[in-house]
């Protein structure tokens, strides 16, 4: 359970654990990752922030299911722990998903923060707004959209940008192209 080698004694002739031992020794390493995972999950919060990409919605969706799916397999791995079944599989595809967090949130401050190519400005009309609040409160304005196969853009921006923007308000929204290719709101002003 704590090294994944075959045993064949009580005493794992790898590590030297009993499979109690083994046990609260996964336990306490299942949550210091998860703690680590957890705080990469603000992190790219804070990135989506940063440097927010067009398709912020759908990058958060995605983030939220794996977010989910990732701790219901930490949980898994911890009942099967518990039951002292095999858990070296599980145990490693979870210890797989834990830098996915900080991995994309890096992706997305790269992608912003070394973007050398030149904004382009486009024209939009606000037709709504909305506001989440939490530790980390965000605002989106809903323009109409300027790309093709898109109705409407929900385009992130600072709590300032919130309040000076009302439905019916004609604003130009910088965007920028991205190191990645990842399209980004580089700022949003008055037309």
């Amino acid at each position: 359970m704590n090294c994944g080698a075959e045993r064949n004694t009580e005493i794992c002739e790898s590590c030297g654990m009993s499979p109690v031992v083994a046990e609260l020794a996964l336990r306490k390493r299942l949550l210091n990752r998860t703690a680590i995972f957890l705080l990469g999950a603000i992190a790219f919060m804070f990135a989506t922030g940063k440097f927010p990409p067009l398709e912020v919605d759908g990058i958060l969706i995605f983030i939220g299911v794996l977010f989910f799916l990732t701790l219901g397999l930490g949980m898994i791995v911890e009942k099967r722990a518990l039951g002292h079944k095999e858990v070296e599989a599980l145990k490693r595809v979870y210890y797989g998903l834990i830098p996915v967090p900080w991995l994309l949130g890096a992706l997305l401050i790269a992608n912003g923060a070394f973007d050398r190519s030149a904004r382009v400005d486009r024209d939009a009309r606000v037709i709504s707004r909305f506001a989440t609040i939490g530790p980390l409160p965000s605002g989106r304005l809903v323009v109409e959209s300027w790309r093709e196969g898109h109705r409407f853009e929900r385009v992130a921006v600072s709590r300032t940008d919130y309040d000076r923007f009302h439905p019916g308000d004609f604003v130009v929204v910088r965007v920028g192209g991205g190191l990645v290719g990842i399209p980004w709101v580089a700022g949003v002003d008055r037309e």
